[in-house]
Formats: C-alpha cells, structure tokens, sequence
C-alpha cells in the first residue's frame, strides 16, 4: 500500500503548499538528529523529510493524490534522499534559506486597488456611470518606467555582484550553515541605477491623481465589486498595472427595504378601507406609480405582492417582485357621530374578543411601528 504522506506531516489532502511546508518546518525543528539523538526520531525526521519531498514537488503529489507511491515508482525504496528539504531544515532553524533565489527583477507587476461607492437604491436599479477620482501609481512620463536619467542604463550591484543576495556564514548545532538574504544596496533586484529619473527617483512610476469612468450595471447589490482591469497600481519598473475594484455600498432608501431582488414596503390602510377594500397608489423604483389592490377584509400584516416590480438581476434582468406589507390603522380620534357609526356596527357584528394563544415570537409591544420591524427582519438593524 502506499505511504500517507499526509499523515507523516499531521495535514490533510487538501492542505496547501505554506501548510505543508509549515508542518514540515515544524517538526524538522523537534526531529533533527542533532536536536534530538533518539534513533525512534531520526527515523521519523527521514519519513518527514521523504513526505515533504513527495509533497512539494507537484508532480509526485499528483501521484500520490491518484493512490500510488512515487518514491516506489522512482525505484527510492521509500530511502531518505538526504537533500529534498535540506533548504527548509536550514530555514526552519535560522529563517533563511541557503539556495540561492537569483535576482528578483526590477519591473514587476502592479498591486490591485479598491474604491468603495456609495449608491441610491434608484442608482442600483437601474445602474449608473459615474467619474470618479483614484490616486494610483502611474507610468513615469519622462522615462517611459526604464527609472534611468537621459540615456543611462542600470549597472550590476557592487555589493552582491548581481545575485540579488548576498550570503553570510553562521554556526550552529548543524555546524557551518550558509545563510542569505536579500542585497541591502540593490533590494534583491541585482541592478543599480547610478543616474536614476529625476521625476520618478529610478522607480519608473509616480502616483498621479486621475478621473476614470465607472459603469455600474443594473442590479448591483451591497458589497458587490465591479472590476476596471489594468486600472490599479502601475507596477515597480513600469510593470503593468494591477486591477481596480470598485465596491458597492448602497444607501438605505426611506421605503423600500431590499432583499435580494425583491423589494418590501409597508403601505398604512386605514381600518375601513381595510374592511371594505380600497386601491392605493405606490410610486415604484423602475415604474413610477402603479395601482395596489386591498382586497376587502384585508388583515393587519397581510402581503400583497406585486409580480416583476422589484430590481432586476444583475445578470439575467429578470424583475424580483414587490412586497406591500399593509398596516391597518386603527383611528384614535373619533368624534360623535364616528362614535355612533362603529357602535352601531358593533351591535351587527357577530364577532367578539376572544383570547388566543401567542403563536408569534414578536412581541407585539416592540416599539418602532410595522415598518421598523421589517426593517429588522432584513436588514439585521
């Protein structure tokens, strides 16, 4: 059977490459032989160390993700390379690796950016372009990102001879360990500039305030992110630029409260129109006014609901619907001949007040009105 690579490092099938390399780091530090003497441990730091070759090395992983073995495949006899992870035994111990990484080359590519915009519930609906100001890093000008004055050229770096890095010597339990880090003079890139930009100082780019256009599309929601590609940061040496992601914070509306594509609002009827059914007039997001229908006898907390009167979806277009939560009022003014009326229709009514167990978990004292709790409900505010 094959080996559970895995499970020599304690990480499961899914761990990624840093996890893997973590776990391997860590117990290299408990193992080493010249940490701890234990022959149960040596063999342990070689099974570890064969595990972690197998499983930094994409192509055995494969193997090893399929079922086989491919230590078994290359003829090793599940034997202990010695040198496969020697690099992270190093780091593991002082921090740095000691193969050499090469330069890391002056024109790299540009970190993304975010913009965040806040929009009307209208503006979300029926989306919107807006100009809007970034302050980014930019191409320089007057160089063009070469980072150099005139017709100058970058010059290899005196202090690491144009490796990037330059390597120091330390002793340890290990003995003599060759340690390196990156070139303090050339920042790791292996090249100098000697008569750099005057504009940009040899970084190939400056930062530059602009007006961009930015097309927000129907249907965006709170939190969704519409990307500008190649808008963001200008990379080191004039390396292309990064993205920029425009965030969406879309502004409560005073009544409509949304979720998802659906819309929901609370329409006041009063107590009679409620019993003997009314037409009330709701001015809609994309349809200017339409015609809502209380049926006769409508109940406090009844939802009529209004098909393809919501916001679209963002992709599709298709309409959500519109929620008319109704309010009955109660009046709390009479006059005297209100009076008469309602008592009169007491007396022909058959109904009367009953006592009903509480089926609802909202407490019908909460303050804030019918509204406010929807609010609640699905905005969590």
């Amino acid at each position: 059977m094959a080996r559970d690579y895995y499970g020599l490092l304690g990480v499961s099938n899914g761990a990624s490459d840093s996890e893997i390399k973590r776990a391997y780091r860590k117990l290299a530090r408990e193992l080493h032989p010249d940490v701890n003497p234990d022959e149960e441990a040596q063999v342990r730091f070689q099974e570890i160390s064969v595990a972690y070759e197998v499983l930094s090395d994409p192509e055995k992983r494969r193997i090893v993700d399929m079922g086989g073995d491919p230590m078994e495949t290359a003829g090793a006899g599940g034997g202990f390379s010695g040198f496969g992870g020697l690099g992270d035994v190093f780091e593991a111990f002082f921090g740095s690796g000691t193969g050499s990484r090469g330069p890391i080359g002056r024109v790299r590519p540009g970190s993304d950016s975010l913009l965040r915009m806040r929009l009307t519930l209208e503006e979300c609906a029926t989306g919107v372009t807006k100009q809007v100001t970034v302050d980014t890093a930019v191409l320089c000008d007057l160089c063009q990102g070469k980072g150099t004055n005139g017709n100058s050229t970058p010059v290899t770096c005196d202090t690491c001879g144009g490796r990037g890095e330059i390597q120091a010597v330390q002793r340890s339990l290990l003995g003599q360990v060759m340690t390196s880090r990156p070139c303090p003079v050339c920042g790791g890139i292996g090249e100098v500039i000697p008569d750099p930009c005057n504009r940009c100082a040899g970084d190939g780019r400056v930062r530059a305030r602009r007006e961009i256009s930015v097309k927000i599309p129907a249907g965006v929601g709170d939190g969704m992110r519409v990307r500008l590609a190649a808008q963001g940061e200008v990379g080191p040496g004039g390396g292309p630029a990064g993205d920029l992601y425009v965030e969406v914070h879309e502004q409560a509306h005073e009544v409509f409260v949304r979720d998802g594509d659906d819309l929901h609002c609370t329409v006041s009827v009063p107590m009679v129109d409620a019993a003997l059914g009314t037409t009330v007039t709701v001015e809609a997001i994309l349809d200017g006014e339409i015609e809502l229908t209380v049926a006769a006898g409508t109940q406090p907390g009844a939802v009529s609901t209004l098909r393809g009167h919501g916001m679209p979806h963002l992709r599709s277009g298709v309409r959500g619907d519109l929620h008319a939560h109704i309010d009955v009022v109660v009046p709390s003014r009479l006059d005297h001949e209100d009076i008469e009326l309602l008592q009169a229709l007491r007396e022909r009514s058959r109904d009367t007040a009953e006592v009903r167990t509480v089926r609802s978990n909202h407490s019908s004292s909460g303050g804030g009105g019918l509204f406010s709790r929807l609010r609640e409900t699905f905005t969590g505010r």
